[in-house]
């Protein structure tokens, strides 16, 4: 998970800035071996200038390198757009069962 801190300035820009962001990283993750799906990006109702960037990778190890090229690849794009740096954190998906056969309804 990636989280971008945008200047406050772009708030209202978050779409098109987050699609000029994965313009810029996304031809050279998706050749990337490692690749394992898109990414989905959600912007915060609180904090909108923090943006959070999910997307599956097969191995830490592996999305840590494509981090570090990623890196030269976006200096201008976060010198331009954002306050700070981007957070990149790494969770570990839980297996809950959430299919349930009762006979509740659920909404």
């Amino acid at each position: 998970m990636e989280t971008w801190f945008i200047k406050p300035e772009f708030v209202e820009k978050a779409i098109p800035i987050m699609q000029e962001l994965d313009d810029i990283v996304g031809p050279n993750a998706h050749a990337d071996p490692a690749w394992a799906g898109h990414a989905h990006f959600y912007q915060y109702d609180e904090n909108p200038n923090h943006l959070i960037m999910m997307y599956p990778w097969r191995s830490r190890e592996e999305h840590r390198r494509t981090v570090a090229v990623e890196d030269t690849m976006l200096e201008s794009f976060t010198a331009k757009y954002c306050e700070r740096p981007r957070r990149v954190e790494y969770l570990e998906e839980l297996p809950v069962e959430v299919d349930h056969d009762d006979d509740h309804h659920h909404h």
